[in-house]
């Protein structure tokens, strides 16, 4: 691809939800717009949207999130846990444990390399 990737055209959603054993609470449906994939795989981009739940989650992929809509709360599996609203951006790195809850209906730009 040599393309300018823009945000203004978005694909046909695909329907997810974490997997059952790791839902805590809710019913988190999610929507994912991937506009990207590498050709080798390791690296995509795109916009996802959740419904309010709690589901636990292990990374094995670096992930940077810049939220456009909602509130979540991202907690650390050995401790901390943080909010993030609209206009925040975080990453999460490979190897990282917790939960993902979120609060509000939320919607974000994900970049991920595996």
């Amino acid at each position: 691809m040599t393309a300018i990737v823009n945000f203004d055209s978005l694909p046909a959603p695909t329907e997810s939800a974490p997997a059952a054993d790791r839902v805590r609470s809710g019913d988190p449906r999610q929507l994912i717009w991937n506009l990207l994939s590498s050709a080798d795989g390791h690296f995509h981009v795109g916009e996802w949207a959740s419904g309010v739940g709690t589901w636990e989650v292990q990374y094995s992929e670096f992930e940077l999130c810049h939220i456009l809509a909602g509130l979540v709360r991202v907690s650390d599996a050995g401790g901390p846990s943080r909010l993030y609203r609209a206009g925040d951006t975080f990453v999460i790195p490979s190897g990282f444990r917790g939960t993902w809850e979120v609060i509000e209906p939320c919607r974000k730009i994900y970049a991920i390399y595996e």
